[in-house]
């Protein structure tokens, strides 16, 4: 289904003014975005327009009860300067993931495919050339109705725009074992990509900024005993021969790059073990000389090192510089994207020439 999207064209863009290949990560815009409201049941308002900004109600009620969720993707350019995504169906059914746990109205799959691609199309010129490079995509939802008392909105609007970014982290990072707050709980908003769930970690992570880590290692609400997520990323870590990453349980992200790093070491040959696993394990394992690798996955990062992991008094330093199959990984994703190797699974999604013309 074609979906009749309105598009109007900046006068005049800004990509002249912009370095692409020196970006700070997040702080840098492209002329362009796409706007849909919810209203009456469905879709409707569909629209490309410059980037503005948005007028919104003091009682709006995303302002007051959090209804907001949002995805994180990138686009690339293959080895043939064409633009590509990386499976972006899976990012439009996490949304919609979200939206239900959020009480909140559902995007036609096939509305968030095109919105996407035509957008992406445009403002192709501001995707950065070199390596590490991308266009940062951020599709989010919000709530649009205006007045207090604690209830679902039953109108909503969904919004993509687009910012060319370098690497995430320049160098690989050191964690800090987070064992009193917690991000998450079992039954809560964790699977869900909702706007509340970041803005509760931001405390936590100051400290473990001022203590002189880059992030933090998330362990479970209840015992604090069990490895869950690093901030903007899964976690893997190498023990012996096998993969290990903690599996799904109801508090941490379904993230698509972990699904792809566990389909690629799978086809592989690795073994993958999706289970739980205790902080008090993974120094052991150190204390062994069986943990051989520790990093983070996901779309920002791609594949990161951890160069340190410190819980209290103990600390486990490892040598990303020995690292093996963490870089492989990147390689592997980064040639996928770029076209450099067969695409075996099909998760690279070409952006059409002229869609958005």
């Amino acid at each position: 289904m074609s979906y009749p999207i309105k598009i109007e064209k900046t006068t005049q863009s800004r990509i002249n003014q912009v370095d692409l290949n020196r970006v700070a990560f997040g702080r840098t815009f492209t002329d362009h975005m796409f706007v849909a409201d919810y209203v009456n049941g469905e879709w409707t308002n569909l629209e490309i327009k410059p980037v503005s900004d948005i007028l919104i109600h003091p009682a709006n009620l995303t302002l007051h009860y959090g209804q907001a969720i949002f995805e994180g993707m990138k686009a690339g350019k293959d080895k043939d300067g064409q633009p590509v995504l990386f499976r972006p169906e899976m990012n439009a059914r996490r949304l919609n993931f979200s939206a239900r746990r959020m009480c909140m109205a559902e995007l036609p799959e096939e509305l968030f495919l095109q919105a996407l691609t035509t957008l992406v199309d445009l403002d192709a010129d501001w995707i950065p050339e070199n390596e590490d490079g991308a266009l940062y995509i951020r599709p989010y939802m919000i709530a649009m109705d205006s007045f207090i008392g604690v209830a679902a909105s039953e109108t909503y609007r969904f919004l993509i725009f687009l910012m060319p970014v370098g690497p995430y982290y320049a160098n690989p990072v050191n964690l800090w074992v987070e064992r009193k707050f917690a991000r998450a709980v079992k039954g809560g908003t964790g699977e869900a990509k909702a706007a509340g769930n970041y803005a509760g970690s931001l405390y936590p992570a100051r400290l473990a900024r001022q203590r002189g880590f880059d992030q933090l290692l998330w362990t479970d609400a209840i015992h604090h005993k069990w490895v869950e997520e690093s901030g903007t990323m899964n976690v893997f870590f190498i023990i012996g021969d096998a993969a290990v990453t903690p599996s799904l349980d109801g508090s941490i992200l379904h993230g698509i790059t972990r699904d792809s790093v566990i389909t690629l070491l799978k086809d592989k040959g690795y073994e993958v073990q999706e289970r739980p696993v205790s902080v008090d394990e993974l120094f052991k394992a150190y204390d062994k000389g069986i943990l051989r690798e520790a990093f983070g996955v996901g779309t920002a990062v791609v594949v990161i090192p951890f160069k340190s992991i410190t819980d209290e008094d103990r600390v486990i330093e490892l040598d990303p510089g020995s690292f093996q199959i963490a870089p492989m990984l990147k390689s592997e994703l980064n040639a996928i994207k770029k076209g450099l190797i067969e695409d075996k699974f099909g998760w690279v999604h070409h952006v059409g020439v002229g869609v958005g013309s």
